[in-house]
């Protein structure tokens, strides 16, 4: 059964199991999250539902949006996203999705938007070769031939090149869920996951596992 839920990455620490092995944790504050809306099959031409996370100060939200969450009865959230879930229909508007949809043990994909690096050259971007280091080289961290001359006389498309690196969605598959905490709505999930400490994520169930 398909389940999602937002939370804010809190940062990493790490745990001693029933074995005593150290196990490297990150901290998701998950939830609770709130159902906004319903997207039925018939008005909408698919189902899913829209769900919010995080307060946030009226005097941050314009008018729309405040007619929005007034409509479902709700707080007024920061973060909004639709998750098209196998059972839709057995969710409320207004309903609360809390840390306790998931289980200590389960795989999950986390997703979310990757640090931002600036501009980079393309040895720290794509892993690239330096050339010699000595002093009449002149070749140290540049980029090397960009292509053909005379034929055909321009650089070819997804090139590795220097350019923007990071701030870009990102997910990585198959985590696992270390100890569910739902007093504090709190998830510790194995390994690391994308993005900085505050940043939101979103934790949906491995599509792989």
């Amino acid at each position: 059964m398909k389940k999602a839920i937002m939370g804010r990455k809190v940062g990493m620490t790490q745990i001693f199991d029933a074995n005593g092995k150290v196990v490297p944790v990150t901290v998701v504050e998950a939830g609770p999250c709130v159902v906004l809306q319903k997207k039925t099959l018939e008005r909408d031409g698919y189902e899913a539902i829209q769900v919010g996370f995080a307060d946030i100060k009226e005097k941050l939200v314009n008018g729309p949006k405040k007619g929005h969450f007034n409509k479902a009865g709700v707080s007024f959230k920061r973060f909004v996203r639709e998750f098209k879930l196998d059972n839709t229909s057995e969710y409320q508007v207004g309903q609360e999705i809390k840390v306790d949809v998931f289980a200590e043990g389960e795989k999950v994909d986390v997703s979310g938007i990757s640090k931002g690096k600036g501009f980079q050259g393309t040895i720290k971007r794509w892993n690239g070769h330096r050339g010699p280091m000595s002093h009449g080289s002149k070749f140290h961290r540049a980029v090397g031939s960009m292509g053909g001359s005379s034929d055909p006389a321009r650089t070819f498309k997804n090139k590795k090149m220097p350019g923007h690196m990071g701030n870009e969605k990102t997910t990585v598959l198959n985590l696992e869920v270390v100890k569910i905490m739902p007093e504090k709505n709190v998830i510790l999930i194995k390994g690391g996951i994308p993005g900085p400490n505050k940043g939101m994520v979103i934790i949906r169930n491995s599509v792989k596992a």
